[in-house]
């Protein structure tokens, strides 16, 4: 039976993926359409394991062509992801390749990233970091974000940088007399700060990161930039570090 059904079964299948080399079934009657069809069911029914090995190829191939219409996103977006002006840098400034965090306060896989990448950081000793405050999860993030650009601003990239990892590490519901009691806490000048988060400044600058985002098709968080590579959501440190030394490889 198998036998019997193979060449018209495989040439069903070539007919799906190379229809100029394949049978025209516009040639056929009604009824050898119908009797093709059966023997195509019949041998794929006999052989599932075809069509898993299919799905398998479609999404490699679908894997591949994601990855390649990522770099074209980054590569257009360049200059924004890794030299916009205002977003925090850290790691080595000097280093040989960047990764760029879209970020948010709120999120869970955001904080289990922060020591993955405290750990790259450590080990490669060579990748540069550039942080964007990309709330999305609810009002409780925009005000995060909001004290966490309002420092920067007023108390600059240090003090942004102890306030961006108190937020990445505090449990409760953020309210100006707990975001206070963290700029307090860091010796800050709060009065200065919780009046500079409502700036047309603050605004514009989460504005244009929420828009680069939407350019990059970016809807979660956390998601990454490394060097020309698109890493959409948590990876462990080890597995970043794979990647930076595929890219440095790419780059020569």
């Amino acid at each position: 039976m198998i036998l019997r059904h193979a060449a018209p079964a495989l040439l069903g299948l070539s007919l799906i993926s190379s229809p100029a080399q394949a049978l025209d079934l516009s040639t056929m009657s009604d009824a050898e359409r119908e009797q093709f069809g059966v023997q195509v069911r019949e041998y794929l029914l006999e052989n599932p394991e075809v069509i898993i090995e299919a799905i398998n190829i479609l999404e490699q191939r679908n894997a591949v062509a994601e990855a390649s219409a990522d770099k074209e996103l980054v590569a257009a977006n360049a200059d924004e992801l890794f030299n916009d002006g205002y977003s925090w840098v850290g790691g080595n400034p000097d280093g040989d390749i960047t990764l760029v965090e879209f970020m948010d306060y709120r999120c869970g896989y955001c904080r289990r990233a922060v020591p993955e990448v405290a750990s790259l950081l450590a080990e490669d000793g060579n990748i540069r970091l550039v942080i964007k405050e990309f709330p999305i999860l609810g009002d409780a993030s925009v005000l995060s974000s909001r004290f966490a650009v309002a420092t920067k601003h007023v108390a600059g990239a240090d003090a942004y940088k102890q306030v961006h990892d108190a937020l990445m590490e505090f449990g409760g519901e953020p309210s100006e007399v707990s975001l206070r009691r963290i700029s307090d806490g860091l010796g800050l000048d709060s009065d200065a700060i919780i009046a500079a988060m409502d700036s047309e400044q603050v605004t514009e600058e989460i504005g244009q990161t929420r828009a680069l985002a939407q350019r990059m098709q970016i809807s979660g968080t956390p998601s990454f930039v490394l060097g020309t590579e698109m890493l959409r959501g948590f990876l462990p440190a080890d597995q970043m570090k794979q990647i930076a030394d595929g890219v440095r490889a790419e780059q020569g």
